[in-house]
This record gives C-alpha cells, structure tokens and sequence, in this order.
C-alpha cells in the first residue's frame, strides 16, 4: 500500500514553482536551488522547461522523475506535431502526463508538475499530483515554498489582466518564498508563453522588476 502522506512529503520538501493565466498567455516560475534532506546539491538547477514554441511545464520533487515526464511530453509532442501536422493541444498535453503517472501509481513517479501554454483554446495552467490527479487552474504554486508563494498571489493575483501586469506580482511571490524557505533559493527563472511563443526572461529584466 502507498502511503499518501510520505509521496506528498517527498513533493514538498523542496522548490517553488508557479504557474498563472494572464489574458494574453500563461507565465511559469521557479527558483534554482536543488536539495537532498539539508543539503543544496545544486544552486542553479533548471525546473521550467520548454516542451513547444506554445507549451511548457515546471518540475518539483525527485530530480530523476521530474525529469522523465518532461522527456516523455517533449518527445510525444513532437510526435504528434509530426503526424497531425499541428501543435499538441495543452489539455492533451496535461493528460498525457496525468495517464503517465496514473499508470506509475504502484511505483510513483514522485513529481509535482505544472503544465501551461497557449492554443486555440487560449491560455491554460494544469496542475498534476504523483498520483495523476489533473486539474486546472488560473493560479497555482508547488513545493515546499508554495505557501509563501501564495500568500502573496492570493492577495494581488487578478484574472483578465495582461503578462506584463503580472510579471512583477510573480516575481514577488518567487522571491518571497525564496527568502523564506530553506529549500527554495539562489535564483529563479521565469518564462513567458504567448502567440509569439516561448521566452525566458534575461537576468537583465528579472532585476529590473525585482526593483520595480
């Protein structure tokens, strides 16, 4: 029998990701720092990853997990780029991993990811547990910063408003959490997905709204 609890301690004992819906595209966020118990093992380990110029996804949790879904959605959304001669829809895409790790439930997967890009439909942020339990969202946050990071998006987080207005609310909750969680930290990386596609803000423009 899986214990519940002890794959959510797992999830939650280190990171900050953040995913939000703006009007005009989706935004992601992570911090850097990669733990074992007390240790950082890596000050600059990478959790947002792009899958399509229209799609992306956030990492937390055991390191080799986390980085398996991303393998298995960047590979099966090339593939049916490939045959449908069109962009993998971001629902699909969420569903996709949510059967991954449905199926993985007797030996878990032990990774919290976040799914967000933009498609015919327009742009969406998905949530998805170890177990497969699939849900989407206008605003959410995993790992052990979460808390922190919602204090923050609960207080200032808007629907309907654009990328650009949100850009500094996300930063703040980021770095919030990274000053209050020992497990989050470092640095953080931030990318935007929009109809122009998929970018990743420079150090330049994270410091600039970190000011702002």
């Amino acid at each position: 029998m899986i214990n519940n609890d002890a794959v959510n301690r797992l999830v939650l004992k280190g990171t900050t990701t953040i995913g939000v819906v703006c009007k005009d595209g989706v935004i992601l966020a992570s911090d850097t720092r990669v733990t074992m118990g007390f240790y950082v093992a890596h000050k600059h380990g990478k959790k947002v990853y792009k899958i399509d110029d229209h799609l992306a996804m956030t990492i937390s949790g055991t390191v080799a997990d986390a980085q398996r879904t991303v393998d298995v959605l960047t590979a099966n959304a090339q593939l049916y780029k490939l045959n449908m001669d069109r962009p993998l829809p971001v629902s699909s895409a969420a569903r996709l991993i949510a059967n991954l790790l449905f199926s993985s439930r007797n030996a878990p997967l032990v990774t919290q990811v976040l799914i967000g890009g933009v498609d015919d439909t327009g742009p969406h942020v998905f949530s998805l547990d170890p177990f497969g339990s699939l849900t989407e969202e206008k605003c959410v946050a995993t790992g052990s910063g979460s808390p922190i990071a919602y204090g923050v998006l609960e207080d200032r987080y808007k629907e309907d408003v654009s990328v650009k207005e949100l850009l500094p609310i996300i930063i703040k909750s980021v770095s919030s959490a990274m000053k209050r969680d020992a497990a989050s930290g470092d640095s953080f990386n931030v990318a935007v997905i929009n109809e122009e596609g998929y970018r990743e803000l420079t150090d330049e423009e994270k410091k600039q709204l970190l000011t702002d």
